[in-house]
C-alpha cells in the first residue's frame, strides 16, 4: 500500500511541474484569476460528469463540515489567493524561495498536530532538498531582487495554507476518500474563483467576456490540462498519498515539481538549463531520496474509513 503511495507523490509532483509550461501559455490569454477560475470550473464539470455517470461515488453524508471545510478554504481557495497575489507583487525566483519552504512547515505542524516526528536524518534531508530549490531560485535574483513585504507576506501566507491542507487533507482521509474530498476541493474551487472572476469583469464593465477565452485554440489545451490532469489528477493523487504516508514525506515529492519544470522548459520551450539548475535538482532528488529512504513505517491514522 505505502508503494503505491510513493508513486502517487512522484506522480503528482510530475503533473505538477508541467503546470508551469501550461500557466505560462495561458496566461498570455487570461489574468492569473480567470485562469484559476476556468480551470476548476472546467475540474469540476469533468468530476460532475464522471459523477452523474456514476463512474465515481461521492458521499454526501460523511462530508462533515468540521474535518472538510478546512480541507476546501485552505486548498484551493486561500492557497492560490495567496499566491496569485503574491506573485503580482514579487519575482518568481522569489515566489519559489518561499513556496520551498512548505515541507518545513509541514514537518513543524505534522509534528506539532498530528504527532508525526520525522527522524533528525529526515530534516536534515528535507533542508537539502528545499535547499535545492533555494540555490535555483537565488540565481534568478541576483538582479531581480524586489523585497516587497507585502508580496513576502502573502507567499507566506500561501506556504501556511499549503502546509495546513497536508495536515488537514491526511486529517480527513479518516473518514473520506481520496476522490470525495478532490471532488469537493474541486466544487469550492470552482465556486470561488468564478465569482471572483465573474465579479471582477463586471467591476471592469466586461462581464460578457467571460466565456471569450474559450475561442481561443492557444488557451483550451492549457485549460483542459490544468483543469482534469492537475487540478483533478494531481490533487486526487496528492490527497491519495497523504491518505497513506506521513505528511512530511508527502510533502517533499511536492520539490520534485521544480525538477519536472526545469526539464519541460528545456525540452518544450527551449529555456537554457544551466549549471545551477542540474546542481540544484540533484540536491533536490537527494533530498527526496533520503527522505523516503530513512522514513518508519507509517502507524494506522486515527478511526478507519467508512464504506458505504
Amino acid at each position: 500500500m505505502t508503494n503505491g503511495a510513493h508513486l502517487a507523490g512522484i506522480a503528482f509532483a510530475v503533473i505538477f511541474g508541467f503546470t508551469f509550461m501550461f500557466s505560462k501559455t495561458a496566461l498570455e490569454h487570461v489574468p492569473p484569476i480567470g485562469l484559476i477560475a476556468y480551470r476548476f470550473l472546467v475540474a469540476f464539470l469533468a468530476f460532475e460528469t464522471l459523477r452523474i455517470a456514476k463512474v465515481v461515488k461521492i458521499r454526501f453524508r460523511l462530508a462533515r463540515p468540521g474535518v472538510l471545510l478546512p480541507v476546501v478554504i485552505l486548498q484551493p481557495v486561500l492557497y492560490f489567493l495567496f499566491e496569485t497575489y503574491g506573485l503580482d507583487r514579487t519575482t518568481s525566483g522569489e515566489a519559489g524561495m518561499m513556496i520551498a519552504l512548505i515541507p518545513i512547515f509541514v514537518s513543524i505542524f505534522g509534528a506539532l498536530l498530528l504527532k508525526e516526528k520525522p527522524r533528525k536524518l529526515q530534516v536534515l534531508f528535507i533542508l537539502l532538498s528545499v535547499g535545492g530549490i533555494v540555490l535555483i531560485q537565488a540565481f534568478k535574483l541576483v538582479d531581480y531582487l524586489t523585497v516587497s513585504v507585502s508580496g513576502l507576506l502573502l507567499l507566506f501566507g500561501a506556504v501556511l495554507s499549503a502546509a495546513l491542507f497536508n495536515i488537514a487533507s491526511r486529517n480527513a482521509s479518516r473518514t473520506l476518500k481520496a476522490h470525495e474530498t478532490t471532488y469537493f476541493m474541486m466544487l469550492v474551487g470552482a465556486v470561488t474563483f468564478n465569482a471572483i472572476h465573474i465579479a471582477t469583469l463586471a467591476m471592469q464593465g466586461s462581464a460578457a467576456d467571460y466565456l471569450e477565452p474559450f475561442t481561443s485554440r492557444e488557451l483550451v489545451m492549457p485549460v483542459l490540462y490544468l483543469g482534469i490532469a492537475a487540478s483533478i489528477g494531481g490533487f486526487f493523487l496528492l490527497n491519495f498519498a497523504l491518505g497513506r504516508l506521513q505528511a512530511h514525506v508527502i510533502s517533499i515529492y511536492a520539490n520534485l515539481a521544480t525538477v519536472t519544470a526545469i526539464a519541460a522548459g528545456a525540452i518544450f520551450l527551449s529555456e537554457p538549463l544551466m549549471y545551477y539548475h542540474v546542481v540544484g535538482a540533484v540536491m533536490i532528488i537527494t533530498g527526496v531520496y533520503g527522505v523516503v529512504r530513512t522514513n518508519r513505517p507509517p502507524e494506522r491514522l486515527g478511526t478507519k474509513r467508512q464504506e458505504g
